[in-house]
């Protein structure tokens, strides 16, 4: 029973991978979010914050980027269902669009808030 979890888990790793690097290799959009991503944290480390700010900036860059891989999850299935132009392949597009801006939003408030008191 061990050796069958440590293969489920090591082939969630593998599979997990390779989906980062198919988005990595496609969306400009991750790899900006991950530069973004990279700043936030090394400057959060950096920055004389207490451990549990740091840990929310830590957590909500992370977030940001997870929410581009989510993203871009919705936009490839869409482009497998659809090319055509369609009122809800639109919506699905644009809803993903903005559960990324809100992750970024709620990062951005977090560092507000913690810089400005």
């Amino acid at each position: 029973m061990l050796k069958t979890q440590l293969h489920r888990f090591w082939m969630t790793c593998v599979w997990s991978w390779a989906g980062w690097r198919a988005a990595w290799r496609t969306e400009a959009s991750l790899r900006q979010w991950t530069v973004v991503c990279l700043i936030s944290c090394i400057t959060a480390l950096w920055l004389d914050l207490s451990r549990g700010e740091t840990a929310l900036l830590l957590a909500l860059s992370v977030l940001v980027v997870a929410s581009e891989l989510i993203n871009t999850a919705i936009e490839r299935t869409v482009d497998l269902v659809t090319r055509e132009e369609h009122d809800l392949a639109r919506e699905a597009k644009d809803t993903g669009s903005a559960f990324v801006a809100l992750t970024a939003l709620a990062g951005g408030v977090a560092w507000g808030v913690i810089l400005l008191g």
